[in-house]
């Protein structure tokens, strides 16, 4: 590399000094220095360690035949424990210090933060027998779901969406405890994997799987039944947003459709609206845009636009 030239490193060391100045002079996009806010990298490697307890010998590499399985679980759960306690501890005060906007009211404050956090943690890690029980389901619902499946094993390492809903079922109940950020990073991560957005508040009950997935979007106050089918495309969203009287936008509040038991959604169909219910048994063709409740064993099979 030729040796740089005097006025450029001057003219850079100027860039800096401009920049510095703004981080402190602006604010509100940086967080230099702040220990307490919660890390990508971090909550990355704790879901990885997640995924590895719920399929264990898929992720976080190969488990030899004579591995003793209670010994390897109880590492990885010791592991997380104090992870994600940390990260929930520091998540909480960043939260409490800076009033960040909580699902639900948290001991956040202070001193309280440390034991809060461990409180959550362990209360999560005791809800993952469950959660593999759901995530079972979703395994089976995608064997039986899709003719081109070989097996368990290719739908577990192949399907993107059985990773999204997989990361879901992980990131839901710190969502519904009251933790803020740490499910939406989860989700996020999967999202990237993916390309299907779940947000961590979306209800979702067993055996759901998702079809190809890309472009999957399925917003925070959607209520999702039993054996339910969606493809690739798919949008579960908002029809419009309330706002409150200063012209902000309202929070809260139900925002998207209810999908009941057994319904069947094909690909870039729209369903939007917070009173929408697409009824038991249904089926949504591919491309239709839904805005109004489709009865129990309704069929919508063209492009329709029904309005209320």
């Amino acid at each position: 590399m030729n040796p740089r030239d005097p006025r450029c490193s001057g003219r850079l060391q100027d860039l800096a000094r401009e920049l510095a100045a703004d981080y402190q002079s602006a604010g509100g996009i940086n967080r230099a220095g702040d220990a307490e806010l919660p890390s990508f990298a971090r909550v990355e490697a704790v879901l990885q360690d997640l995924l590895t307890i719920v399929f264990p010998g898929y992720f976080g590499g190969r488990l030899g035949a004579r591995a003793c399985l209670e010994t390897f679980v109880a590492a990885k759960i010791d592991a997380v424990y104090d992870a994600l306690a940390e990260i929930l501890g520091g998540t909480l005060a960043f939260c409490a210090r800076e009033g960040v906007h909580t699902p639900q009211p948290l001991p956040l404050a202070g001193a309280d933060a440390p034991a809060a956090a461990e409180s959550l943690a362990l209360a999560y890690l005791e809800g993952l027998p469950g959660i593999r029980g759901l995530v079972r389901t979703d395994v089976e619902a995608a064997l039986l779901g899709d003719p081109a499946a070989t097996g368990r094993d290719e739908v577990i390492l192949c399907y993107p969406g059985l990773l999204a809903i997989a990361v879901h079922r992980l990131a839901h109940p710190l969502h519904t405890a009251g933790v803020p950020i740490v499910p939406r990073l989860m989700s996020e991560w999967a999202h990237a994997r993916t390309g299907v957005d779940i947000h961590p508040g979306a209800q979702i009950g067993p055996h759901f799987f998702i079809d190809h997935g890309t472009g999957v979007v399925v917003g925070e106050t959607t209520r999702i039944g039993a054996r339910v089918k969606i493809y690739q495309g798919v949008t579960l969203g908002a029809l419009s947003f309330k706002r409150a009287p200063d012209g902000s936008l309202a929070r809260g509040g139900r925002r998207h459709p209810t999908i009941e038991d057994d319904v069947t959604i094909y690909a870039n169909a729209t369903i939007l609206g917070g009173e929408t219910v697409v009824g038991r048994g249904a089926v949504v063709g591919g491309g239709c845009w839904v805005v109004a409740s489709v009865p129990a064993g309704g069929r919508i099979l063209t492009h329709t636009h029904a309005d209320r």
